[in-house]
Formats: C-alpha cells, sequence, structure tokens
C-alpha cells in the first residue's frame, strides 16, 4: 500500500502547495463532547438533507432546506413518529419542499433509528460520540440497518456535516482504493469496506492527520 506521504505530496504538487492543499482539505470536527451536545432532531435533519441530496442537486436541497425544517416540524423525532398515511400524502404535496414518496416515508423510521440507538447513551449524539474511531464504517452500517434509505455515503456525509471524523468513498477515493488496489472486493462488500476501513487506519497512523483530511487529500491526489 502506497505510504500516506506519497499521496500527501502529490497532492500538493496537483493543488499549489501545501499550503494550498491544507486549506483545501480543513475539515472542521467536534470533540466527543461536543458530538454528545448535539441534539437528536439535528441528526435527523442532516440524515434527511443527506437523503434528499442523493442523486439531486446539492444546492438546490440546501436553498429549500428552511422549508423542509418547516414542513418536517424541525425534525423533533417524537414528532415525525405521530405522522400518520394523511400527513404523508400532505408532505409528498407541500411545494416548499421536493415532493419524493420514497424519501419522505423514510424520516419517521429515520426518526425511530436516532432515538432507539441514543436510547442507552442519553441521546444520539453520545452513541456517535462512544463509537470506537477506527469502525467508522461499523457505524455507518449500524445506521444503514436500523435506519431506511441511508446507504452508500448517505450516514458518512450525515455524520461529516454535524463534525464527525469520517472518510467517504467519493468518485475520486473510490477510483484511488481500487486503482491502487488497496480493497482486492466492492466497497458494498464486508471485505471491502473492512479493507477500506485499515487503510486509512493506517493512513491515519503515517501522518496524524483526521480521516477527513486524508480522504480530501486522496481525492485531491489523483486527476
Amino acid at each position: 500500500m502506497e505510504h500516506f506521504d506519497h499521496i500527501f505530496q502529490r497532492a500538493c504538487a496537483r493543488h499549489g502547495g501545501e499550503a494550498a492543499l491544507r486549506q483545501r482539505i480543513a475539515t472542521p470536527l467536534c470533540t466527543p463532547a461536543e458530538l454528545a451536545a448535539i441534539s437528536d432532531d439535528r441528526w435527523l435533519s442532516s440524515f434527511t438533507m443527506s437523503l434528499f441530496q442523493s442523486g439531486f442537486v446539492w444546492q438546490v436541497i440546501r436553498n429549500k432546506w428552511p422549508e423542509f425544517e418547516r414542513a418536517f416540524f424541525g425534525f423533533a423525532p417524537e414528532k415525525m413518529l405521530l405522522l400518520d398515511e394523511q400527513h404523508l400524502e400532505r408532505l409528498n404535496n407541500d411545494a416548499g419542499i421536493v415532493r419524493h414518496a420514497r424519501k419522505i416515508a423514510a424520516v419517521p423510521v429515520n426518526a425511530r433509528m436516532v432515538l432507539e440507538l441514543g436510547r442507552e447513551h442519553g441521546g444520539f449524539g453520545a452513541f456517535v460520540a462512544q463509537w470506537p474511531q477506527d469502525d467508522i464504517i461499523g457505524l455507518w452500517q449500524q445506521i444503514k440497518g436500523q435506519g431506511q434509505l441511508l446507504g452508500g455515503n448517505i450516514a458518512a456525509y450525515g455524520l461529516r456535516r454535524l463534525g464527525v471524523d469520517t472518510f467517504v468513498f467519493t468518485g475520486d477515493v473510490s477510483a484511488y482504493l481500487r486503482h491502487h488496489q488497496v480493497i482486492s472486493a466492492g466497497l458494498g462488500s464486508k471485505k471491502g469496506m473492512a479493507e477500506a476501513q485499515a487503510a486509512f487506519n493506517e493512513w491515519r497512523r503515517q501522518s496524524g492527520l483526521s480521516f477527513s483530511q486524508i480522504s480530501k487529500t486522496v481525492a485531491c491526489s489523483i486527476g
């Protein structure tokens, strides 16, 4: 496996030097205490934003987000569990949001996931804060398994938006992992994801950078 120093230097060469690269890969991260203090509604909001952005123009969703917050009552999970078929139908006819029946129907399911995973820890943020950092993929899988339509990069983007340190399998990162034979199986498989996790763990040990910074550097190193 390529040493991270080589990846970093190649990314620097392609993006205007070390100072420019470090500015490009900078990602705000929260401490465990800060993550634990984030309320459940913000986690559900973030996952829902990532879900609606998937396969859509991201900026359109961002521009409409105040209307999403209105339509979904600020994403309070307890309120989402009360949504009945009549209210879901109203949401599917709400011109203020992007009307996508499957994604709208997933919100109450994901609200239950947020509440259930956070129950033993005093909140979903505390659940995330105690998760082992060297198994971020395990966290993705837990969220995907108990939620709905949160596969692919949706959970990862939802976590990163709120300050969780995670890599993301963007097109460039995925291409690097395949081209350099870091993975021997698809990233949708348990084997491929385990190999990717091991690689990022090693690169973090080599560099002292966060997963988010490493992920962005890998993406910047190819082109």
